[in-house]
């Protein structure tokens, strides 16, 4: 029996994966801070990615149950909205604690088993906002780049125990992270960058009109089982387009027009 686990399990992209993999006859393991409405076939386990001790218990107790885990899928996360000026310090460490230390701990704990079984795979949720980075959205953008590399330095580590690594980076995806985005804008920012609403609005309108969480499952469960494994995995075809057009035009060039764009 497969064995997964699954970070951010109870919604969105987290929660469609696990449901998928469970389909597919996997045993999944759903870890997140709260269960909402039970899935089929999906074992909780209460965990906060941010402390490091219950990420290892929670590991802990699916390796006595299974004495393996196959794949990881590292998914939780959240995002804020607003300028770097104005953004306060202690919300840009919140943010990273759990998007990027948090998919630390939650490797770190299941990397001494993947070792010793000589196999496994560990899956990250990136976005296509690492290498475009967005206005006014820049700490999510910074932590999922910072989440890019450790990926890649994660694997050239790893590889000689059979360790395999992906990153997911999905465009515009129609899940709760739209209205779970922290939002904090002051009278004093709004006269400042007057440009921050309506560009967090105009980002929130391409996320709300954007992909179903299903078809980044249908990548990760791909992810999880095809036998070469890319490093990075972009979730729809005009968001391959987009990072195509990063590689090839100047930087300069493309941060001008992702600049327009918002």
């Amino acid at each position: 029996m497969r064995v997964a686990v699954v970070t951010g399990g109870s919604s969105g992209i987290g929660r469609a994966t696990a449901t998928l993999f469970a389909e597919k006859g996997w045993r999944v393991y759903e870890l997140s801070r709260h269960q909402r409405t039970p899935l089929t076939n999906v074992t909780h386990i209460d965990c906060d990615v941010t402390d490091e001790e219950q990420c290892r218990e929670a590991v802990a107790h699916v390796i006595q149950h299974e004495q393996h885990i196959d794949v990881l899928v590292s998914n939780a996360g959240f995002g804020i909205s607003g300028s770097v000026e104005f953004t306060a310090t202690d919300d840009a460490k919140a943010l990273f604690d759990v998007n990027f230390f948090g998919a630390l701990n939650i490797v770190k704990a299941v990397l001494p088993y993947m070792r010793e079984a000589q196999r496994g795979r560990i899956l990250f949720t990136s976005s296509v906002a690492a290498p475009l980075s967005v206005p006014y959205q820049s700490f999510y953008s910074a932590s999922k780049a910072a989440l890019n590399a450790l990926a890649l330095a994660l694997q050239n580590e790893i590889r000689p125990y059979g360790i395999r690594v992906g990153v997911l980076m999905p465009g515009d995806v129609r899940t709760g992270f739209t209205d779970a985005r922290q939002k904090n804008v002051s009278e004093l920012e709004k006269q400042v960058y007057p440009r921050t609403e309506k560009a967090v609005a105009a980002m929130e309108k391409d996320e709300r009109n954007g992909m179903q969480p299903e078809q980044m499952a249908r990548l990760f469960y791909r992810m999880a089982t095809r036998r070469f494994l890319p490093v990075y995995t972009i979730g729809g075809g005009m968001y391959k387009l987009f990072c195509l057009l990063d590689r090839l035009l100047p930087k300069t060039l493309v941060n001008k027009i992702e600049g327009a764009m918002y």
